[in-house]
């Protein structure tokens, strides 16, 4: 593959990713993050703001102590402010201390913000943005100068915004990067101001963008057509607002679509999706499984016509191979499933079903439980008992005769619950009860102690999540439940769906699905 130039990749996600609701790193994290990051690849990795609170101080200390592979860590901070010398600017002098080999500051481009934000005028500015630089390029080995709002700024009064940009270079600036920091801007917007940029100084030029217009990181790639050689992002385009440009969808568009050189290995590309789902967990977030590229649904295929081509050729409905990011491909049986997706589920989830007739009969299974409201994508050991007892593979471990749930709550004290169940199980009768949190927890409980006697191995069966969604809401306290339960032995994890007019009922079919293909799968 003939290769363009290199295209170098800036982090952001521990400074303005953590500016994102919801998102947070501790310290222990952000180091996790940055060493990641470097063993992924990455180029810079801004590290935060030292000025602004204890644990980037701290944090800069301690990363001096990580042995890092290739990245450079950047403290980032803003130019000095209106009439005090860059000397003695306690936010300069704090990312001096900070010892970094890169300092990153950012200044103003637009003159609304110049008079009415920071209210100084456009000539101090401009002084602000060349001093700043100018002070660090004497102390650091690497300024990059974000130009906020440059975009903005250069649609309201291009001299000015271009004035600034030459001050930074007069200052000794390494990067100018060309910030669109409200997210407003088009891709061709982008491309041509760039252009301008990039024809008019002997600087490198960066792009950092972000996601208001759903345009980020169609409007980094704009740029680097244009000319820019430094993407800034956050992974999984975390950030204020909407979020920054997702270097997730950046760095293999740049690499598999554009043909840049982009990460010290590209043969790292293979590590994407670990580290997107990595650092996900890190900042205590869901994973967003609708992700370009890194999402567990970017590769899965629902649609019977659209899997029975994809049996035929991948390329039929995937534009690169999943295993290029490091993801994989998934298929769904659901209500517009065809016998395809069936056969070609049965064999993703090691089982055989070589009968025709049996894959026929499992598709009207299914489409008629997923009518009553049944789903199975979320749902694989459900979808498993399914295939066998379709095919009569399934032992009967028990029966359930039937079972009751008792609540009882006094004036002032805690509720609590009992739950009664009678179940054959070797052709024997028993039954039992038992008290739990709830009424759900207490028919567990109550099950367990059931058949805790025939089957020991149910006591490593633990329910580790219980979600319940409402179908036909329009049917208000009387609308069906569908329950999901994921249970686990410590060993392996697996879900199971039940639907039912009452919450138990559904809870129960759920619940007995989960022990026996617990009890299956070790017998």
């Amino acid at each position: 593959m003939n290769t363009q130039p290199r295209v170098w990749i800036y982090d952001t996600t521990l400074r303005d990713g953590a500016q994102g609701a919801r998102v947070s790193f501790s310290l222990p994290d952000k180091l996790k993050v940055a060493k990641l990051l470097d063993d992924f690849g990455i180029d810079f990795i801004e590290g935060g703001w030292p000025g602004s609170n204890p644990k980037d101080i701290e944090f800069f200390e301690k990363i001096k102590d990580v042995e890092l592979k290739h990245a450079k860590v950047a403290a980032f901070g803003s130019t000095r402010r209106a009439n005090i010398s860059a000397e003695d600017d306690a936010n300069l002098k704090q990312l001096v201390a900070a010892q970094t080999p890169v300092a990153t500051i950012f200044g103003k481009s637009w003159l609304l913000h110049v008079t009415e934000v920071i209210r100084t005028t456009p000539e101090e500015n401009v002084s602000m943005v060349h001093d700043s630089v100018a002070f660090l390029k004497t102390n650091v080995d690497e300024v990059i100068y974000d130009a906020e709002h440059f975009f903005d700024g250069f649609k309201d009064n291009a001299d000015y915004a271009m004035q600034t940009l030459e001050a930074a270079v007069k200052g000794g600036a390494d990067w100018l990067v060309l910030c669109d920091t409200n997210g407003g801007s088009l891709p061709e917007e982008i491309f041509e101001m760039t252009e301008k940029v990039a024809q008019t100084f002997n600087v490198s030029v960066g792009i950092h963008s972000h996601n208001d217009s759903g345009l980020g990181v169609a409007n980094a790639l704009s740029s680097v057509r244009a000319g820019s050689r430094q993407v800034q992002g956050t992974i999984n385009g975390y950030g204020e607002r909407t979020g920054n440009a997702d270097l997730c969808s950046i760095i293999p568009n740049l690499r598999l679509k554009m043909n840049f050189d982009v990460l010290s290995d590209s043969s790292k590309l293979e590590k994407l999706t670990h580290l997107s789902r990595t650092i996900s967990e890190l900042a205590n977030l869901e994973h967003n499984e609708t992700l370009p590229f890194v999402g567990a649904d970017s590769f899965t295929h629902k649609g019977g016509t659209h899997v029975n081509a994809m049996m035929k050729t991948a390329d039929s409905f995937e534009h690169i191979s999943p295993e290029t990011v490091g993801n994989k491909r998934k298929y769904l049986v659901s209500e517009l499933s065809g016998k395809s997706n069936i056969l070609q589920k049965v064999e993703e989830q090691g089982l055989s079903l070589d009968d025709s007739t049996v894959a026929t009969e499992v598709l009207e299974q299914l489409k008629e439980l997923e009518h009553q409201g049944y789903q199975f994508e979320d749902a694989d050991a459900s979808f498993q008992l399914l295939v066998k007892r379709a095919q009569r593979q399934l032992p009967s471990f028990f029966d359930l005769q039937h079972f009751h749930v008792h609540m009882h709550s006094d004036a002032g004290e805690k509720p609590y619950t009992t739950a009664m169940v009678k179940v054959c199980v070797k052709e024997k009768e028993v039954l039992e009860s038992a008290e739990g949190d709830g009424p759900v927890s207490a028919l567990d409980n109550a099950m367990r102690k059931a058949l805790i006697r025939f089957y020991p191995e149910i006591e490593a069966m633990k329910l580790i999540d219980y979600k319940v969604r409402i179908l036909e809401r329009e049917r208000g306290t009387s609308a069906k439940p569908r329950v999901l339960i994921t249970t686990s032995n410590g060993k392996d994890t697996w879900s199971t769906v039940g639907v039912a007019r009452d919450i138990l009922e559904a809870s129960w079919k759920a619940l007995s699905d989960s022990y026996i293909y617990g009890l299956q799968a070790e017998n």
